[in-house]
């Protein structure tokens, strides 16, 4: 019997999604091929790993049962692969994943803070919806990713907090005076409903967003078209409505706009770095959190001194 460690990916993706097609998108291949693979796997075992259904698939009692194992062997080769890239520290390639609504505002100066670290670091940065970056993490395609808490149900990660990314109401100068006398006391829910532009569906700052403003993204009049903060801003500026601005974002994206600033307890967003729990850490993700954390509180004070 000969398994290889392909076909456990490919079986792995496939519990995961429950989809033939769903599955070799997601480890980059073409359906027939994956489920070639599957039932190489199937006769290399001697039984049936799914029951393959019209729409999607299940695990039969004998699939659970190699999924426990195929995710131990994973994890062990992942281990591996970790310990050897690592074994000089914050050192060789590093594979980083990278929120939209974070990577274009954070990364200039975190990687121009490395370089002057002069540590012999190769970066390849993958930007991405949380969703995606999750998956790929859990998969070893990244080493570590940057994005936004809380995150909800993810087991097996260890989370390092960089630092705070409050909210700013921004807007025309016109908008922003309609909403009345409230210098010291403007709070998300003084928003209307129909003033409210955000980015589209599956970003975090969208979900992260309506938390804030007490509102749920079923509400109609809610505008969630905008695909990049680049966009949005604009249309702010152009008079279309308010929207919520992180202040990492406030030095490229506030061209044109007026910025308030929330009464009381500001709105923020925790900005973390991440990576699996099983992975080697000899000092490089501390080290590299201290760059990003760094990073960010420059950018962030900045705002606050200005703002």
């Amino acid at each position: 019997m000969n398994l290889t460690i392909r076909q456990l990916n490919y079986f792995k993706s496939l519990a995961t999604h429950r989809n033939f097609g769903r599955a070799a998108e997601a480890v980059h291949v073409s359906q027939p091929a994956l489920s070639v693979q599957i039932r190489d796997m199937e006769q290399a075992l001697g039984a049936q790993l799914v029951e393959r259904r019209s729409r999607d698939v299940a695990l039969t009692p004998f699939g659970r049962l190699v999924l426990a194992q195929t995710e131990k062997v994973l994890t062990e080769m992942q281990a591996l692969k970790d310990l050897a890239r690592w074994n000089g520290g914050l050192s060789g390639e590093l594979r980083l994943g990278i929120i939209p609504t974070i990577a274009p505002y954070l990364l200039p100066a975190a990687l121009g803070a490395i370089r002057a670290d002069d540590i012999g670091l190769v970066i390849q940065v993958q930007e991405g919806k949380t969703a995606r970056l999750l998956e790929d993490l859990h998969t070893g395609r990244l080493d570590a990713i940057v994005l936004a808490l809380p995150l909800e149900n993810e087991k097996g990660l260890v989370f390092e907090p960089l630092f705070e990314d409050r909210f700013l109401l921004a807007g025309t100068e016109a908008r922003l005076t309609a909403l009345g006398g409230r210098e010291n006391s403007l709070r998300p829910d003084h928003i209307g409903p129909d003033t409210l532009l955000l980015l589209e569906d599956g970003h975090c700052l969208t979900d992260q967003a309506l938390e804030v403003c007490g509102r749920g993204q079923e509400h109609a009049q809610i505008n969630m078209g905008a695909s990049s903060l680049s966009t949005l801003s604009r249309l702010v500026a152009a008079g279309f409505g308010l929207t919520l601005l992180p202040e990492l974002a406030v030095g490229r994206e506030a061209e044109g706009l007026s910025l308030r600033r929330f009464g009381g307890q500001e709105p923020s967003r925790q900005v973390a770095l991440v990576r699996r729990a099983s992975s080697i850490d000899d000092g490089w993700f501390r080290t590299l959190a201290h760059i990003l954390a760094r990073a960010g509180q420059e950018i962030t004070e900045e705002v606050r001194a200005a703002h």
